[in-house]
């Protein structure tokens, strides 16, 4: 367990062959730096362990998963230069398709809101289970931005171009009903049988030969087109909005109406709404 000890937003413990990782992260699981390199980390750690077969991400926050990616931190990157496109994939698309393509089964139990940063974490995750209590919000347009950390490229692929359209654009709420409907959820449980149903599943999945599930899950990755030069494009576009003036001006106004706070993250849909 030495390799799970340095980490400063997570909590990791192995039971049954699953690695559970706990974000812990106060006030509301805000994607700072130290948590993304937390999770940029964790795979490499889970990968190391012998003991950990499955992993699985979940909070120690009932209420949030993890809110977004730092509003602060985004306003803080240099725009004093032309957007570039690059040949390669940005540090965040990297450690999302980390999580995609990694050998261990990643699976998300997300109990409260998932939004950002943390909405493209999860969807680039092979399974995602919540309640009803499970909101969704890509809150990036309305902040002038757009989903750069995989989202426009993984909600398209996941429930089809209207629907990512509708989260991408409307940069609302989506509710943990309408999120199984769509398929983002695998399953929509009751609140109090959503932990034991992920441990239920990670445990009966460790329990399998580890290199049969490796080569299972690399045949199902292998059905999908590449992903890499729809990440590319969206890595410059999402470069593109941040040297705007309204996404500078958008950020602004939302940490000051209490973005990043439990308040305001509770009513971030409708807080969306008012930056304009």
């Amino acid at each position: 367990m030495t390799g799970f000890d340095d980490f400063e937003t997570l909590r990791v413990t192995v039971a049954d062959g699953v690695a559970y990782a706990e974000i812990d992260n106060p006030p509301v699981n805000v994607m700072t730096r130290s948590l993304y390199d937390d999770l940029a980390r964790l795979p490499e750690a889970v990968a190391a362990e012998p003991e950990a077969r499955v992993l699985v991400l979940r909070s120690a926050d009932p209420e949030f998963f993890i809110a977004h990616f730092d509003v602060e931190l985004i306003q803080s990157a240099p725009v004093d230069r032309p957007a570039e496109r690059s040949e390669r994939l940005n540090g965040f698309h990297r450690m999302a398709e980390r999580y995609r393509t990694m050998d261990t089964p990643t699976i998300c139990e997300i109990g409260g809101r998932v939004g950002g940063g943390g909405g493209e974490l999860a969807a680039s995750c092979d399974m995602r289970f919540g309640t009803e209590a499970t909101t969704l919000c890509q809150m990036e347009v309305p902040l002038g931005l757009l989903p750069g950390g995989t989202g426009t490229q993984r909600l398209h692929r996941l429930l089809g171009r209207s629907r990512a359209m509708e989260i991408v654009l409307g940069g609302d709420d989506i509710d943990g009903r309408t999120l199984y409907d769509w398929g983002w959820l695998n399953r929509l449980l009751p609140a109090e049988r959503l932990r034991a149903h992920v441990e239920a599943l990670a445990t009966r999945i460790a329990s399998f030969d580890p290199e049969t599930v490796r080569l299972a899950k690399q045949a199902v990755l292998a059905a999908g087109p590449d992903v890499r030069p729809g990440l590319i494009e969206e890595s410059y576009l999402f470069q593109e909005t941040l040297r705007t003036d309204a996404a500078q001006q958008r950020m602004a106004n939302f940490l000051a109406r209490g973005g990043q706070t439990r308040e305001g993250e509770r009513r971030v849909g409708e807080l969306g709404a008012e930056l304009g």
